[in-house]
C-alpha cells in the first residue's frame, strides 16, 4: 500500500535512473500526441532554497535529492508551429486545461514508476498556490505554467498509510448517485488521530477543520486570484 515519503536517505538518485523513469512516463496517454508538458529537474541546493518559500518551506523541498516541477507547456509546441509556417492558437483557457490534464497524467505515471523502482515520492499541492513565483524561479517562458511538484528519492521512513474513503462512495454506475454521507465519512471521523485533529483545532467537527482552517474561503479566493493572474502572466488567458 503506497504512502507519501517526506524524509529521504542520503543515497544518491542517479541521472540514469531518473531519466529512465521520466522517459517511460512520457509514454503516458496525452491529447493529440502533442505532449504539452515539461519537467524541471531541481538538484542544486541553491535552487531548492529558492523554491522552498513558495512551497511554504515544507522540509521535503530541501530534504529530497531531487525536486521535479511538472509544467503544462504549450510554448514548445507553439514554437514548432511557427517554425513550420503554421499559426499556433493555444493561448487560451481550453488549451491550458488540456495541457494540465496531460501533465497530471505524466506526473502520476512517473510517481507509480518511481515507487515500483523502490523510490519514495511526495506530491506538493502548493505549486498551484504560488505558480507565478515558481515560474519566475524556474524562468518559465510564456504558455508554460507549473502544475504540480513531486519530491523523489530513497525513503528514510516507513510511515503508516493514511485513511481513504470506501470505494463504494466514490464509484457510480452509469449515472451519479447520492451517497449516504454519514456512513461514508463515519470511519474517517472515528479515527483517533482525526478526533485529536478536531480537538487540537478547537472545532466541533472534522469538516470544520477543512472549511475554517485548512482550506478556508479567504485562502481559496486569494489563491484562486493568484493562479488566475499567473495564467494571465504566462499568456493562457487575456
Amino acid at each position: 500500500m503506497r504512502v507519501s515519503i517526506r524524509k529521504y536517505s542520503d543515497k544518491p538518485l542517479s541521472d540514469s535512473l531518473l531519466n529512465d523513469l521520466l522517459e517511460k512516463s512520457f509514454r503516458a496517454s496525452n491529447t493529440g500526441n502533442m505532449q504539452t508538458y515539461s519537467v524541471i529537474v531541481t538538484r542544486s541546493e541553491e535552487k531548492k532554497k529558492a523554491l522552498a518559500p513558495f512551497h511554504f518551506n515544507q522540509p521535503m523541498i530541501c530534504g529530497a535529492p531531487v525536486v521535479l516541477t511538472f509544467c503544462a507547456d504549450f510554448y514548445r509546441f507553439s514554437q514548432w508551429c511557427k517554425a513550420r509556417n503554421a499559426e499556433p492558437c493555444y493561448n487560451n483557457f481550453l488549451s491550458f486545461i488540456s495541457a494540465t490534464i496531460d501533465t497530471t497524467i505524466v506526473a502520476q505515471t512517473f510517481a507509480m514508476l518511481a515507487e515500483e523502482a523502490g523510490l519514495g515520492i511526495c506530491y506538493l499541492g502548493t505549486t498551484n498556490y504560488m505558480a507565478s513565483e515558481i515560474s519566475e524561479v524556474l524562468q518559465l517562458p510564456e504558455l508554460v505554467v507549473p502544475i504540480t511538484t513531486i519530491t523523489v528519492g530513497y525513503p528514510a521512513e516507513t510511515p503508516e498509510p493514511t485513511d481513504r474513503l470506501p470505494a463504494s462512495g466514490l464509484i457510480h454506475q452509469e449515472t451519479y448517485k447520492e451517497v449516504d454521507i454519514d456512513a461514508l465519512y463515519a470511519p474517517k471521523e472515528a479515527l483517533p488521530e482525526m478526533k485529536q485533529f478536531v480537538k487540537d483545532n478547537n472545532k466541533e467537527t472534522l469538516a470544520q477543520v477543512f472549511t475554517d482552517i485548512r482550506y478556508n474561503k479567504t485562502n481559496n479566493e486569494a489563491f484562486s486570484k493568484k493562479l488566475w493572474e499567473a495564467l494571465k502572466q504566462q499568456g493562457f488567458v487575456k
